[in-house]
């Protein structure tokens, strides 16, 4: 059951993502010769394209962070506001109980409320990762004007 696939609703990966991929690729040459020849030995370094910094694929991954937050964020105040709203229904059509209904809508507002504070958060915290992504990757412009 091991080597069957697990699939997950929301973190897919492919597994052939260069995860261990070497930040550079060596290139070596040896010839050997006998006699009067020389030993010839050369060892080239050659980039392998588009490098990450740590800090760089650090500040992405706490970008996309923010950015999933900020989405269950959303989420969870369209449900409040629609659970308010259900409520405020509730207490128009159930007099009997139209006080407790009146307390869980003012509830439900209120839980909106917070959720929209904290979207207003994690949106934040979204541009302050996507600027320091932009910074430790060299792309910081100043506009001073």
């Amino acid at each position: 059951m091991s080597e069957e696939k697990h699939h997950h609703l929301f973190h897919h990966k492919k597994e052939d993502e260069n995860e261990n991929a070497p930040s550079a690729v060596v290139y070596s040459e040896t010839t050997t010769a006998y006699g009067d020849e020389e030993v010839i030995q050369s060892t080239d370094v050659y980039g392998a394209g588009n490098v990450k910094t740590d800090e760089y694929e650090k500040a992405l991954k706490e970008e996309k962070h923010h950015k999933h937050m900020e989405h269950f964020g959303e989420l969870g105040a369209a449900a409040a506001g629609a659970f308010a709203l259900h409520e405020k229904h509730a207490e128009k059509k159930d007099p009997e109980h139209a006080h407790r209904h009146k307390i869980e809508e003012e509830i439900a507002a209120t839980a909106a409320v917070g959720a929209g504070g904290y979207v207003f958060h994690e949106h934040h915290e979204k541009k302050e990762s996507k600027e320091e992504a932009k910074e430790s990757d060299g792309k910081k412009h100043h506009h001073l004007f």
